[in-house]
Formats: structure tokens, sequence, C-alpha cells
């Protein structure tokens, strides 16, 4: 059965205090160390290095400990890192004195520290923010995410040696960089991790579908950017319904919906208001979902039809509540489970440590811990839906996202059985 922590409980948690509710104690951090291990040395490939930036959070975390206050942090240690832009923003050389590691100056040098071997255990790539263009149709970020995994594979290429990459948020902008990135991560055999920080984030009520579970229906609620954010929503959804029974079939088709065309797809079944009102519930005061929200600007529905027969969505709410969260109905219950998948969106963005546990457990395991199909599926996804928003809803036949594949056993912030523990940030 799906393991589920109610509302009440939840709300008994925060009143007793919100931060141990959110993050475990450091005693309970100790004993997860209690084994050392040693530092193993990672590389960062990364379009900019600014306050704030996804390399800020998530490389920060490596220099700074886990809430980038000088504490306890990875079993990592950054060597070297390549940062495609440089401004006078930048904190790169400021944090390069201060923690001793090299700025080099090509993705080879990062990775091979100038010599001919491969010289780090680990490379984090990091694609996100910067001054990139848009595409002039679907006004997606042009981020050299492909540019950065071909050097990447061509510096272990000439140093004869593959080790873990991860690659932050979405694989590509289009659909063939994506699976080229993917296609040559497995035909050179490097292990490979990617996504969203998104899906090992807080979820109260604690939820996670059990495997023999089958669903009628599932909805994931997101906010802001219909890309940019659109991407993590759906690493959410799929980290969510990749859990039922026979696990992800793939997607033969989707559509993205706008305006008065959500309520009509509604009225015709193809999506659930009622796991939509499930899902917002869980939210901190339970925003409402009065019709005028179809109105907003980045207000959509991506409707995604699944192989297995599955029907799905993912719900862009624009400002009414700028939370995520998932629901579905269980085929056999007489309700649907429900939860918000809760951030912290102040220093030190906890989730972002949530997904740099699961970077380190994959450069000392040899192993990515969760599978690149997830992200290979949602970004192919996304660069469909957003061809289907760019040309007004139409409804595109997918049989390039024919990917199947069976999720892990890795979990989330706040699983009972969670490996992703942190300490205290008092």
């Amino acid at each position: 059965m799906s393991h589920v922590l109610d509302r009440r409980q939840f709300l008994n948690l925060a009143a007793a205090g919100t931060a141990a509710a959110l993050w475990p104690t450091r005693a309970r951090e100790t004993c997860l160390h209690a084994a050392e291990r040693p530092q193993l040395p990672v590389a960062a490939v990364v379009t900019v290095y600014r306050d704030y930036s996804h390399t800020d959070v998530i490389v920060g975390k490596i220099l700074e400990g886990w809430q980038q206050t000088g504490g306890v942090g990875p079993d990592l240690k950054l060597v070297s890192m390549y940062i495609d832009e440089v401004d006078d923003k930048d904190m790169g050389r400021k944090m390069a004195d201060k923690h001793g590691f090299q700025i080099a100056r090509t993705i080879d040098e990062a990775i091979t520290l100038g010599t001919d071997r491969v010289q780090v255990a680990g490379v984090l790539s990091i694609g996100e923010h910067g001054d990139y263009p848009y595409t002039p149709d679907t006004k997606q970020q042009m981020y050299p995410r492909r540019r950065f995994f071909e050097g990447i594979a061509a510096a272990f290429q000439l140093g004869g040696k593959v080790v873990p990459v991860f690659n932050d948020k979405h694989l590509a902008y289009n659909w063939s960089d994506a699976k080229f990135m993917y296609d040559l991560a497995r035909e050179r055999k490097i292990p490979f991790l990617a996504g969203s920080s998104v899906p090992v984030a807080w979820r109260f009520p604690t939820l996670e579908l059990d495997r023999s579970e089958e669903l009628e229906h599932a909805v994931t609620v997101g906010y802001s950017g219909l890309e940019i954010y659109g991407i993590h929503a759906l690493e959410a959804h799929q980290a969510m319904i990749e859990r039922r029974r026979g696990g992800e079939s793939g997607i033969v088709a989707v559509q993205a919906l706008r305006g008065d065309a959500i309520y009509r797809a509604a009225d015709e079944g193809r999506w659930s208001v009622d796991l939509f009102k499930a899902a917002l519930a869980t939210l901190p005061k339970s925003p409402s979902s009065h019709p005028d929200w179809v109105k907003q600007k980045e207000a959509a529905v991506y409707l995604l039809e699944h192989k297995d027969g599955l029907k799905s969505a993912v719900i862009m709410i624009g400002a009414l509540a700028p939370e995520f969260a998932f629901a579905a109905q269980v085929k056999g219950r007489d309700k649907p489970v429900a939860t918000w998948i809760s951030l912290q969106n102040e220093r030190p963005f906890g989730h972002f440590a949530q997904l740099l546990k699961a970077f380190e457990e994959t450069v000392h395991s040899g192993q990515a811990v969760y599978p690149v199909e997830r992200t290979l599926l949602t970004t192919g996804t996304l660069d469909r839906l957003m061809h289907s928003l760019a040309q007004g809803g139409p409804r595109f036949e997918t049989p390039e996202l024919a990917i199947a594949y069976q999720p892990t056993g890795w979990t989330y912030a706040n699983h009972p059985r969670t490996r992703l523990v942190l300490p205290d940030p008092k």
C-alpha cells in the first residue's frame, strides 16, 4: 500500500517545529557517516557561477557543506571547474581562491587537469542560467548541455576512462540533442544521472506508490514558467507515476492546452478536476481552483497518454500558488491519494542538497541511483509540449517517446527509510 503521513500529523509536526520536521537531526546524520569514506575528486562544467545560480546551490554545498555555512558536506572534493560565461557577477575566481580548486580553460582541462588522463571520479554538468539565445518559435532557452556532454565524453575517450556524470534539469532543449546524449552515454558506458531536484524534495503527507498499485488517473500541479518550471513538474510527475504496476511504459501522445480549452478537456474527461482539487488541498492555505485561473499568462494543462493506457496530466497553475503537488486515483480505493511536494525556497535550498546526495552516491557507487530514462522521457515530452503550445494546442503522437523503464529504490527527503539524511540547519 502507499505510505501516507496524513495532513493532521503533518500539521502537528509543523507545530512542533518546521525546521525539525524538514531536516533530520545531526545525530542521524552522524550515524549515516559512521563508516568514513574518502572525499572523491569531482569536476564541474557550468554555464555561469553567480550567487543563487544552480552552480551556487549545488557546487556550493561541496565547497562549504550541506548548509553552505562551512559545516559537514558530501564525501566529494571539487578540484576543477570550467565556466562557459564569465561576467562581473562571477563568483568562480573568488571561490577558487578560497577553496583551492582549478579554474580550467576548457572542459577537457577540467577533467584531466591538463594531463592525458581522467583525474576525477565524477563530473557535474550544470547548464542553467546565463546569456543564451531562445528558439524563435517555442521560446526554449538554448543552454549548451549537449556541447557540455560531448566535451565531457571526448575527455573521457582521450583519457581512457569514464566516470559518472550528472546533468542538471532536462537533458537538452530539444529531443534530438537529448537522444544523442543518451545514446552516447550508453555507447560509451558512461554512468549518467540527470534531472530536477523536485522528485527528491519533501512530500507532505509522505507518499510513495506501491509497485503493485494500478492508477486510474494522475495529476501533478506545477507553477511559473511553462518550460523552465514545466520540466520540474514533469519530473515530479514521472517520479510519482513510474512506480505504478508495470513501471513506466512510455508516452504515445501529448497535448498542451490553454484558456477555455482547459475546461473543455475536463468536461470530456481528459483530466480530472477532482484530482486537481485534491492536489491543491494539500498545499499551504489550500488555494481555490476558481475557474479564472486558466486565464493567467502561465496557466496550461499538459495532457499525457501513456502506452499502457494511463492518461495523466500536469497542470501549470501560474501564480495561483508557488507550489508543487500530486494526486492520483488508485484502482480499488474510494478516495484519491495526494501530497504537497515542498521545496526550501531560501538558503540553503535543501532540495538541491537532496539532489547532490544522489550525485554523491552515484560517484561512490559508480552507478546512477535512479534511471536517466526518466529525464530522457520528460525532456522529449517537454519539447513536444512546447511545440503544441506554440502551434495553438494540437495533439501530437510521440512514437519516439516509447521509453519503458523501471524505477529504483532511491528515496525522497522525508521518506520513512530515507538515505538522504542531512544535518539540522540550526
